[in-house]
């Protein structure tokens, strides 16, 4: 016995740009595209079979949104209402929440909202307080820490050293320069338990400090390697020292454009002297409060991330060792950092956050 005659399709213009937009749109549910699809072909005079082969889904599939499209037009494709129990918190008690939320100081001198005192404030429930909350992404019990530089030169410096990222001079190496201080050698008060089936490594989180030393380190912004040495103290006797180490190690026929903080060691009249004796090197000083655009500050959170976080050292000399051997083995294969921001797309985004906070009212 034939199949039944699919149900004749016909679309108007503007039904067709609609159905064309769902299926192009990204934000579109994946749900509402497929139906989207299927309407489309169906007015292309196909029959169900040849729909379902198309789309990779079933006949039945096809009859059903041929059928919803032609009842019901557009309206047809979104999800009916599903049976459930009606709310029990009207929009007013919604808003109410939101409004203390933003605008009122919590009770007894607290500093932030809990769902507990929320609860208490407004007669809820605490999960209702917390469905609403994560409704509206509200998170009252986190706070983020922002700082923004003073420097009268923060533009110019910006721009200088993104150009040295994104455009670095012929014949020259760019060297992103800092020093990790104060690195403790701390041993656990009990050894490191490993990982095991379901279970994390564990150590104790208390410790025995047993000294601390500088690191020293100038990464290369092109291969990613690193030169770097240790110092028991951070003077600039200390970065002189490094000074001479870089000097050393990079032939003499390349020119070198370090980036440094503005700490004040970088910056004394012996400092400033050597370079003059050595005018390849030229420093190029980040604003103040903006470590973040020194690399080497990356290369730092690496080696916190895969070495100095999780070890024990008994000692300054077997934490120094230790961290010597670790850099060996990332020269070995260095993974270069590569700057993608341009020092316009920083400045603008700054320039937004700025007038976010001028005009948050608070």
């Amino acid at each position: 016995m034939p199949s039944p005659k699919p149900v004749p399709l016909e679309l108007s213009d503007e039904e067709r740009r609609v159905l064309t937009g769902w299926t192009r749109r990204r934000m579109t549910a994946q749900a509402l595209a497929l139906r989207s699809r299927i309407v489309l072909e169906c007015a292309k005079d196909r029959s169900n079979s040849e729909i379902a082969e198309i789309l990779g889904v079933s006949r039945e599939t096809v009859r059903k949104w041929r059928a919803r499209f032609v009842r019901d037009r557009l309206e047809g494709l979104t999800d009916e209402p599903r049976p459930g129990a009606p709310r029990t918190i009207s929009d007013e008690q919604v808003e109410r929440v939101i409004t203390a939320t933003l605008e009122q100081k919590p009770p007894r001198n607290d500093t932030h909202w809990s769902t507990r005192s929320m609860a208490a404030a407004t007669d809820m429930s605490q999960s209702a307080i917390s469905r609403i909350w994560r409704a509206f992404g509200l998170k009252p019990h986190l706070v983020q820490t922002w700082k923004l530089s003073t420097d009268p030169q923060f533009i110019e410096k910006v721009r200088d050293i993104v150009g040295l990222y994104l455009d670095p001079p012929t014949n020259a190496l760019v060297l992103c320069v800092d020093e990790k201080s104060q690195m403790q050698a701390l041993d656990r008060t009990a050894p490191i338990l490993p990982i095991m089936p379901t279970t994390p490594a564990r150590m104790t989180h208390d410790y025995v400090r047993h000294g601390t030393t500088s690191l020293f380190a100038a990464l290369d912004l092109d291969s990613g390697s690193v030169i770097a040495e240790h110092h028991r103290r951070h003077r600039h006797q200390e970065f002189l020292r490094f000074l001479k180490t870089i000097d050393k190690a990079v032939p003499a026929e390349l020119d070198l454009h370090l980036v440094c903080d503005n700490y004040g060691t970088h910056k004394t009249p012996e400092v400033k002297k050597w370079l003059l004796r050595h005018p390849r090197f030229q420093l190029h000083f980040t604003p103040t409060s903006g470590s973040w655009l020194n690399l080497v500050e990356r290369w730092f959170a690496e080696l916190t991330r895969r070495k100095l976080r999780r070890s024990a050292h008994r000692s300054v000399v077997e934490l120094e060792r230790d961290v010597r051997v670790w850099i060996n083995e990332w020269n070995k294969d260095p993974k270069p950092f590569v700057w993608t921001k341009t020092a316009d797309e920083i400045l603008e985004t700054l320039a937004a956050y700025c007038l976010r906070i001028n005009d948050s009212g608070h």
